[in-house]
């Protein structure tokens, strides 16, 4: 190509706002002259680059707003140590086909035992195929709704959440929280319903999220409404941390 048709084309690109096709046209030209490439070779090539670079910083902004623990990941992700039935379940999921049928998984377990890895690997892996996830402790969140409650801002907020395909709701029932917070997460919860996924871990089983919910009525509802449509994964393995622990004493010893 001559000077000025690679100028023009240049201008053009950027008109487009096609960043990676303006700044690699000149190379792949030459790489498609080099190996005969067709003129539709040429542009597909052009095209497959400037698709990708966006998927990759579209993945990046995902990452990036989820929250995720980024060192929870799968590579990272102990299988071994997991029931064979628990393992299934976490493969099941990458798939992301509970996020378009709005189901809920609730992962149940010891503290230690690996509830909020496991969930912040799966979702790390759906990040990466485009999914929009948010991970959020139960405490924090319990927080900003409460706030936004008292800022008449509550609607606006549980809005603002539904642009998340799936929420992960960490440590439910870890910090005891008065009936005034349990109401908005109950809240958070009711509007939720078929509406986006909730990926929940607790050390608490169902029987004892009286304690969390305050009330009977409240807990039966919050309890309806998380199964109703859900995946339960119960981690009954001892915990990582104290496992790790004494295998540190064992070394010192």
């Amino acid at each position: 190509m001559t000077s000025s048709v690679i100028q023009e084309l240049t201008q053009c690109l950027q008109t487009l706002h096609l960043p990676t096709m303006r700044a690699e046209h000149e190379a792949v030209a030459r790489q498609a002259l080099a190996e005969t490439w067709s003129y539709g070779d040429y542009l597909l090539e052009l095209v497959r680059r400037e698709c990708q670079q966006r998927q990759e910083k579209r993945i990046e902004r995902l990452r990036k707003a989820s929250k995720l623990p980024l060192e929870k990941t799968w590579a990272a992700l102990d299988l071994k140590r997991l029931p064979v039935k628990v393992v299934q379940q976490l493969r099941a999921l990458l798939s992301g086909d509970f996020l378009d049928r709005r189901d809920n998984v609730l992962v149940f377990g010891a503290p230690g035992s690996g509830k909020t890895h496991c969930v912040a690997a799966v979702a790390q892996e759906l990040i990466r195929s485009g999914r929009r996830l948010l991970f959020t402790s139960c405490s924090l969140l319990v927080q900003d709704l409460l706030a936004a409650k008292r800022e008449y801002g509550l609607k606006a907020l549980l809005k603002r959440l539904e642009q998340w395909e799936g929420v992960i709701l960490d440590d439910l029932g870890y910090v005891q929280q008065s009936r005034e917070e349990m109401e908005v997460l109950f809240t958070f919860l009711a509007e939720r319903y078929e509406r986006g996924s909730v990926l929940v871990t607790s050390n608490l089983p169902f029987s004892k999220w009286e304690q969390i919910f305050k009330d009977p009525t409240t807990t039966a509802a919050a309890v309806d409404r998380l199964v109703h449509h859900s995946l339960i994964v119960e981690m009954n393995i001892p915990s990582y941390r104290a496992e790790a622990a004494k295998r540190a004493r064992q070394v010192e010893g």
